[in-house]
């Protein structure tokens, strides 16, 4: 399993993906990525992880400041 931060941005885009009514093949057209790629980077079983580009664009879609994404829930 990934290191506490990865997990942590993992639940966090999750989170917040689901608040802004997002699913993730919705994020992934939004971000110009493949579905896959979101279903990997918010899976528990695989250890892939965001770019910080990619969390900015994340936190950009998702209408939030980026550090929210590294807050503990």
């Amino acid at each position: 399993m990934g290191s506490k931060i990865n997990e942590r941005t993992r639940k966090n885009v999750i989170y917040y993906r689901k608040q802004s009514g997002l699913t993730s093949a919705d994020l992934a057209s939004k971000l110009g990525v493949s579905h896959d790629f979101i279903r990997q980077a918010e899976s528990k079983k695989i250890d892939k992880h965001f770019s910080i580009k990619r969390i900015e664009e994340i936190a950009d879609l998702l209408k939030i400041d980026y550090a929210q994404l590294f807050e503990k829930r």
